[in-house]
């Protein structure tokens, strides 16, 4: 018999957990010449961003505009109502729970960070514990992160909010929900959180390049009581500007803007329910699939309890080298590109090869899903990496609600 044909040509699928895929709604919106930034059109739709941008969020408090990515989000929150020497509380769940902490240790803040591995969430009753030994309130802030992008595990950010409130305490909460806003259930206000960092690359379906503060009046009084802050990362003149450009502490990102007014008309349009109701349906599609192969052979998901992941990205471990394997076949032969194991393992060691991670957030509908599904089970038939039956049955039943 001969060898697979390489059917890789056409359009390549990316199921990265970002960038997610751009819609072809936001690529033609984006796809037009420099506008006028100084009146007219752009000025005058920017201001009707702000409200749509605070719906997703479920806020009615503030919201601020970055160029940046999620790391520049991560330090205008930090910037904003820290200084140097302030201490902050830091339960992690992966990587990025680490790298908000390296940010804010890079800026002199102080570091806690309770580690929790990168197979189970945040234990409560020790972060309770620590709060509640805090009783000079030196902890001026905890920093949760929503869905670690890296482990695919979602944490319970109305918990830590429970236990900030049984403790008395009065840290600031800041949710990091980079990966999970626009794809997962989030609810600012009344999950009583402070601040709010996301970007615009993953459930908010835009390229990279602009990122977004939420924060409430709480935080604002933080921000007032510090005695300096960077003009640039300052979030009051872009949440209150006087000027246009003073949304975006400069020339506006003016391409990015007209794809976010393109994005936010298709998330509203959908319905923010019924965007969180596709991807909780689509990542049990995914998780079907998964626990089938799994029967048999090494892949198993990161995350054991159901109700403990993400419906935006999955985190798999199938061991070394058929992660890598995997993922370079499925891209190389059929167009397919799965996400790399970040930050589970040492990068590029013997133990990195084993992880990939399937994105199935933003734009994704069920044949996509589904295609994604199929090329999964192309490589592992390729490859003749042992696995369970019967993956993509177990998938169409769920897909189809049987």
């Amino acid at each position: 018999m001969s060898g697979p044909v390489n059917v890789s040509a056409g359009r390549q699928y990316r199921a990265i957990p970002g960038p997610s895929v751009v819609p072809d709604q936001v690529l033609q919106a984006m796809h037009r010449a420099s506008p006028n930034i100084y009146a007219g059109e752009l000025v005058e739709m920017t201001a009707g961003l702000i409200p749509d941008l605070r719906r997703v969020a479920r806020t009615q408090h503030h919201a601020a505009i970055y160029i940046a990515n999620g790391h520049g989000a991560w330090e205008a929150a930090l910037q904003n109502t820290l200084q140097p020497g302030d201490l902050v509380l830091v339960p992690s769940s992966g990587r990025f729970a680490v790298g908000w902490s390296e940010m804010a240790d890079s800026l002199g803040i102080e570091t806690q960070v309770l580690d929790f591995g990168t197979r189970a969430p945040w234990d409560m009753a020790s972060i309770g514990e620590v709060l509640a030994a805090d009783t000079d309130h030196r902890i001026k802030a905890v920093l949760g992160v929503h869905v670690d992008t890296s482990s695919s595990i979602r944490n319970d950010i109305p918990g830590l909010r429970q236990l900030l409130d049984e403790a008395g305490h009065p840290a600031l909460l800041m949710a990091d929900c980079i990966a999970s806003l626009g794809c997962e259930r989030f609810e600012m206000d009344a999950w009583g959180v402070d601040v709010m960092v996301t970007a615009s690359q993953k459930g908010l379906m835009m390229p990279p390049g602009i990122s977004f503060v939420f924060f409430n009046d709480k935080a604002a009084a933080a921000r007032a009581a510090l005695p300096r802050i960077s003009r640039y990362w300052d979030w009051a003149p872009r949440a209150n500007p006087e000027e246009f450009y003073q949304y975006f502490g400069g020339t506006a990102p003016t391409h990015h803007l007209y794809g976010l007014r393109a994005a936010l008309d298709m998330i509203h349009g959908e319905g923010l329910d019924n965007v969180w109701k596709r991807h909780a349906h689509l990542a049990q599609t995914i998780w079907a699939a998964c626990e089938a192969w799994g029967a048999v052979g090494p892949l198993r998901m990161n995350v054991a309890d159901r109700a403990l992941r993400s419906h935006a990205v999955t985190a798999l471990h199938i061991g070394a080298p058929d992660g890598t394997r995997l993922r370079d076949w499925v891209e190389q032969n059929l167009g397919l590109t799965l996400g790399i194991g970040l930050g589970m393992a040492a990068p590029k060691s013997p133990e990195w090869h084993g992880f990939f991670r399937l994105g199935h957030m933003g734009h994704v509908n069920g044949q996509m899903v589904m295609g994604l599904l199929g090329g999964i089970q192309t490589g592992l038939t390729a490859l003749e990496i042992p696995h369970g039956t019967g993956a993509l049955e177990a998938a169409s039943r769920v897909l189809a609600g049987r």
